[in-house]
């Protein structure tokens, strides 16, 4: 059945008619869980990539670790593998039960995106995998590397020669443009970052450090991806890195969940459809998100659960898998401005792939408030000593929502009576790059909040 119109879904906006678009609208958490949700052995053959695409996304990052052990000191105990740790949260799991008045999860685990190397959020996994994937295929086609050869040799002179050649250009709201911007500076190409207006500005300070041109813009997320997408096209030898529908962002990180089942053996985890794992997702255009979700469900199948989590201000996914017209509408359309705390996830209008491939993939999306992610910032530091940025705490209360939720719901999502066995986990997406003095002013701001409250 064809989606409805736009105009249908701002006629029942406007009307007030439609509970879901009235949370919406008015700024109120909600939790929406998705209809379209299926088997995974049902969809998975219908999907538009693979596990082998993962597996081979796996495999180039695998012969880059060379080449970030020999240029980026920080990546050399990893041996040049780009990963975060997976770490219990056991205190953060206590407070926020008791405040909820629920039963303390058995395990809430935090995979630490935020400490991940040289860029310190989740946007070094697609962020990297893009700009190697690309510089591998121009040194291929140059004939300067086989794929049997050690790639610390990318970090030589002959390719920062053909690199200088070409053109790196994408649209970033922060995150996003820090990884492409360091990595591609650091190979030697010419790259541009365009930063919507909500974009810190330490995170532009630091790309100009890194010598990567940065083009502000006073507008919103998506002015600076089309911005970024006109200049790649006008751009000889110009490679666009299109954070709206990228595959190979997604590849980059979908990559997370294989590394997370290594992780999760190692602490011995289990995981199965007694013993779900259910996954808390910050999410902004959708990429990262449902790269990793994608990545889960491969892995893991029907005893994975993921939920998106994303600002009142900025439910650009929920609205458009609710209405299924993806990115055909946003939250501006239904009155909503668009402006949050969490920079990262200030996004209006989601990515129609991402949207689509999570049909029937998705649990799930909730909402929570600028207030709660400020409170969130002080809370996790206060009880695990962890230094998130308020965009990456947004799937902390994940847990709590779900539990909260009634048991027809939790039935319709397979989770009724095997709960209170499950596994949560928070995907922590950034936070180590943030400066001490913006660290602390969001601290202080969560600690009076949490105090009033």
């Amino acid at each position: 059945m064809e989606p409805l119109s736009l105009s249908h879904w701002l006629t029942k906006a406007n009307a007030g008619t439609d509970p879901v678009l009235n949370a919406l609208k008015q700024g109120d958490e909600t939790l929406w869980l998705n209809p379209k949700r299926s088997s995974f052995l049902k969809v998975r053959d219908q999907l538009p990539l693979t596990f082998a695409d993962i597996v081979e996304a796996a495999a180039r990052l695998e012969r880059f670790a060379t080449y970030f052990a020999s240029v980026f000191p920080e990546t050399e105990a990893m041996k040049g593998i780009i990963e975060s740790p997976l770490r219990r949260a056991d205190n953060f799991a206590s407070v926020t039960a008791k405040q909820w008045q629920l039963p303390v999860p058995p395990q809430l685990l935090i995979k630490c995106d935020n400490s991940l190397p040289i860029s310190g959020s989740i946007k070094a996994r697609g962020g990297f995998y893009e700009v190697l994937l690309y510089a591998e295929s121009l040194a291929l086609e140059h004939d300067l590397v086989t794929l049997e050869d050690d790639y610390a040799c990318f970090a030589s002179e002959p390719f920062q020669t053909l690199f200088a050649q070409y053109s790196i250009v994408v649209g970033s709201t922060g995150n996003l443009g820090l990884s492409i911007g360091i990595l591609s500076a650091k190979l030697g190409f010419k790259v541009t970052v365009h930063m919507s207006a909500d974009a810190r500005a330490w995170k532009k300070a630091l790309l100009r450090e890194k010598g990567v041109q940065v083009v502000e813009h006073q507008s919103d997320y998506s002015v600076a991806v089309a911005q970024g997408r006109e200049e790649a096209l006008r751009t000889p030898r110009c490679h666009f890195v299109d954070d709206e529908d990228s595959t190979s962002l997604f590849l980059g990180y979908a990559v997370a969940a294989l590394r997370l089942k290594e992780q999760l053996k190692a602490q011995k985890v289990r995981v199965d459809t007694e013993h779900p794992l259910i996954v808390y997702l910050p999410c902004g255009v959708g990429g990262g998100p449902g790269g990793i979700a994608f990545g889960l469900k491969h892995v893991f199948g029907d005893s994975v659960h993921c939920l998106f989590a994303e600002p009142t201000h900025s439910p650009c996914m929920l609205l458009g898998m609710y209405t299924q017209l993806h990115n055909g509408i946003s939250v501006q359309d239904i009155g909503l401005d668009n402006l949050t705390c969490a920079d990262g996830l200030a996004v209006g209008r989601a990515s129609a792939f991402v949207g689509k491939v999570m049909e029937p993939l998705l649990d799930g999306i909730y909402t929570v408030s600028d207030e709660h992610l400020y409170a969130l910032v002080a809370l996790i530091k206060d009880s695990e000593g962890l230094d998130l940025e308020p965009s990456a705490v947004a799937g902390l209360p994940g847990f709590a929502r779900l539990m909260n939720t009634s048991a027809g719901e939790l039935a319709a999502l397979g989770l009724q009576g095997t709960l209170l066995n499950a596994t949560h986990l928070v995907w922590a997406t950034g936070g180590a790059m943030v400066p001490t003095e913006d660290m602390n002013a969001y601290y202080q701001q969560g600690t009076s909040l949490l105090h009033s409250s």
